[in-house]
């Protein structure tokens, strides 16, 4: 009898193909698992997951992180009812509970935020006083630190649901990770994709990663089949820096790491949730020493932060 591996994920359309993705990619590298096992796909709902009834009410206003997002899923590892947990990793908080791990990231898509809108072409051609919807605080302290003008609003749900509130007129604009709109096949709804000079993406952004037990040795083997080398370094890298500073879903961080030869490059920065300061800082070195480096950045720009930087802002 073949033994089932449950495959954990969220139940929204992009989780669900993430998911599909990351079984199809393990059955296709290790043709083991067509003998010996079937990979059968769990679907739990998280606290973080977008119901009518919370409208536009901000994790932060409903008195919650981004841990929102996973805490099920990594309860649902801990107490044995699925073997893996497949996560958009710039949803997963830097630090772990006890005894998980990410053990593979299989693949990075483009890390970059794209614009979405039928009223203009880019960010800098909305109109003076035009509103833009985001329930991130990143982009939001980015938005307005480009354009003061602008107004920004909560905007929440799956990417499909936020884009149908754009169509009904919520906003005039809403920013959301090319990635995620192009694994729906949602492409076509981008308007400009936005450089990293003037938003840079959340750390992970664009990474699919899978968690499991640390002591789920049958697993590593298994997994190490799928991992993308050159995307877990730099998924570890910005995860390291944001680990330092302790980022949260309340304090607007970023972080782009990206592999030159045989070095790294790390971007980060912190900013005002109302974009009045935006603190920016870069660092490269070997990429032996990736990790190290992300913690030593974040460390930096720790050192260039006032004290109470991360204040309540817009």
């Amino acid at each position: 009898m073949k033994k089932i591996l449950r495959l954990g994920t969220r139940g929204s359309p992009l989780a669900l193909f993430q998911a599909e993705a990351t079984r199809a990619k393990l059955l296709a590298v290790c043709e083991r698992l067509h003998v010996e096992n079937t990979v059968e796909i769990v679907s739990i709902r998280t606290s973080g997951d977008w119901n009518p009834t919370q409208k536009e009410r901000t994790f932060l206003e409903m008195g919650g992180d981004k841990g929102l997002f996973v805490r099920e899923l990594e309860e649902a590892l801990l107490s044995g009812h699925i073997d893996m947990a497949v996560h958009s990793l710039k949803d997963v908080p830097s630090l772990l509970p006890p005894g998980l791990k990410i053990a593979a990231v299989i693949t990075r898509a483009d890390p970059r935020d794209a614009f979405v809108s039928d009223k203009a072409k880019t960010l800098k051609d909305l109109p003076k006083g035009a509103v833009v919807g985001t329930s991130s605080l990143r982009r939001q302290a980015q938005i307005l630190h480009f354009r003061p003008d602008l107004r920004v609003i909560p905007l929440r749900g799956n990417i499909d649901t936020r884009i149908r509130k754009l169509e009904k007129g919520a906003a005039d604009a809403t920013v959301l990770a090319a990635a995620g709109l192009t694994r729906l096949g949602l492409q076509d709804r981008i308007a400009s994709m936005i450089e990293t000079d003037i938003i840079l993406p959340a750390a992970a952004q664009g990474a699919i990663g899978i968690e499991i037990h640390e002591d789920a040795e049958d697993m590593h083997e298994l997994l190490a089949a799928v991992d993308d080398a050159e995307a877990s370094l730099c998924v570890k890298t910005e995860r390291a820096l944001v680990r330092v500073l302790d980022g949260s879903c309340e304090t607007p961080l970023a972080a782009l790491a990206r592999l030159k030869g045989g070095d790294v490059e790390i971007e980060a920065l912190a900013a005002k949730p109302d974009g009045t300061s935006v603190i920016r800082v870069c660092k490269s070195g070997p990429a032996a020493n990736a990790e190290a480096l992300g913690c030593a950045l974040g460390e930096e720009l720790r050192g260039k932060l006032p004290p109470g930087f991360f204040g309540t802002g817009a």
